[in-house]
């Protein structure tokens, strides 16, 4: 097609005219409407919110990669991938990296990501406790009959007790200044009596144990200590952020709360469940913004009542029925990333707040000793003692204490809750968090010296 040398001439011509008219419009823009000058403090904010950015993303970035390469390398020492990846959360704080290596720590993790680090490790919490509410079978915990009941509670018990009278002798050189006894003791006794059902269930399927009558009862007991511990939890925050007569309105709130979630809530869910299946029994995208709005609501009902988000969180996953194609649908689709990204953020910010080279005199080291071996002979002790008096063999009865005392991930939930109420100091933080870490490293080990 032949150019139009007129046309060429027009279009120049009105695209210079066009450019200089916008020129024009803003300098008469800029001479209405000046600049109103912001102060310094403001901008230094906008300029810290826009640098933030790139720098979270590497955090994150150093946080999935350590901690997955760490999870691969302990598997080959027949360590489940999580507590590697625990590991690796640890090796990335000041406990490692950060004395090594101060710059690199700073560059790996720059500080003014923490807090946005910290808010992604929370939502990620509660997304994988709705997760593990939504792989929690009541029916099958209805149904476990009394060994289950028995052996769950007495594993719970016994610890617990210890980890009371463990208070005693904690108190004075550990306690926060304006934390009362009884919110520290039942704290630690908390920690020590919980055990991670995820954990377990990873343990278990490694060992090929899962389908078992011995994995099926420990993952019955399971079921039953994750709900009771996260009962007593809300109990014990309860007790820490009210007073005493406030918490028996926290305890009737919470009461009423589960009552309805399960006779309420749980039925309007079945009935519904069929309208937001599609016919491959998947979740529509519709639906599932309904379950996480359900979610968001159920979280923020349970710390408003004064216990802790996580509670509202797994009981939302829990009345969702275990075997509907939903929850296999949500389980599906919420459990990879939830574990990939979310976790591993996790997992970081529990290592940045655990100071191993606190752990500086002997006083130190001997109460890690004496809580480790309390834990352990609480928790195995106590699921020893009533599997034998439920009839359990003396070697499968020692298999159950050992699965049970596997505290992992559940554990370092509790104790970064009680960190953020201020219930214990850095050092009986890192304290705890060191036992969780080794008494479920043994639950492998000794479920092989058993013969497993």
């Amino acid at each position: 097609m032949t150019e139009n040398p007129r046309f060429l001439w027009v279009y120049r011509f009105l695209a210079l005219r066009g450019a200089a008219a916008i020129f024009v419009l803003l300098r008469l823009g800029e001479a209405f409407f000046p600049v109103i000058a912001i102060s310094t403090a403001a901008r230094a904010t906008h300029g810290a919110a826009a640098a933030a950015l790139p720098q979270l993303l590497a955090a994150l970035l150093t946080v999935i990669v350590v901690t997955r390469a760490c999870g691969m390398l302990i598997q080959k020492i027949g360590q489940p991938a999580v507590m590697g990846e625990v590991i690796g959360g640890i090796l990335l704080g000041p406990s490692f990296l950060s004395s090594l290596a101060p710059t690199a720590m700073d560059a790996l993790v720059p500080s003014v990501a923490l807090p946005a680090l910290g808010m992604i490790a929370q939502l990620g919490v509660l997304l994988f406790m709705f997760v593990i509410g939504l792989e929690l079978d009541l029916g099958q915990v209805r149904q476990s009959g009394r060994a289950a009941l028995a052996i769950s509670h007495a594993s719970i018990l016994l610890p617990l007790w210890l980890g009371i009278g463990a208070g005693f002798l904690l108190f004075e050189a550990y306690a926060p200044l304006g934390v009362s006894f009884t919110g520290f003791a039942l704290f630690i006794g908390v920690a020590m009596s919980v055990t991670a059902f995820p954990i377990l269930a990873r343990i278990l399927t490694d060992m090929g144990l899962q389908k078992t009558p011995l994995g099926m009862l420990a993952l019955t007991c399971a079921a039953v200590d994750d709900v009771t511990a996260w009962c007593l939890l809300a109990l014990v925050v309860g007790v820490l952020q009210a007073s005493y007569g406030a918490v028996a309105v926290t305890l009737a709130l919470t009461f009423g709360f589960v009552m309805l979630m399960l006779f309420v809530a749980r039925p309007l869910f079945v009935k519904i469940l069929p309208y937001i299946e599609s016919s491959q029994g998947l979740v529509s995208e519709a639906a599932l913004a309904i379950v996480l709005i359900c979610l968001l609501i159920a979280a923020l009902a349970t710390e408003v009542i004064g216990v802790h988000a996580l509670f509202g969180a797994f009981l939302l996953g829990a009345i969702i029925p275990h075997s509907s194609r939903v929850a296999k649908d949500l389980e599906n689709r919420l459990a990879d990333l939830v574990r990939v990204f979310f976790l591993p953020a996790f997992f970081a910010y529990t290592g940045l707040r655990t100071q191993i080279g606190l752990l500086n005199s002997w006083q130190d080291l001997t109460v890690l000793g004496l809580i480790i071996l309390l834990a352990t002979a609480g928790k195995i002790g106590g699921a020893y003692v009533a599997a034998q008096f439920s009839g359990l063999p003396k070697r499968e009865s020692l298999a159950v204490g050992f699965l049970m005392n596997a505290r992992g991930l559940v554990a370092l939930i509790v104790l970064n809750v009680g960190l953020d109420l201020g219930v214990m100091d850095a050092r009986l933080f890192t304290i705890m968090v060191l036992m969780a870490v080794v008494t479920t490293m043994t639950t492998g080990p000794g479920l092989k010296k058993l013969g497993y």
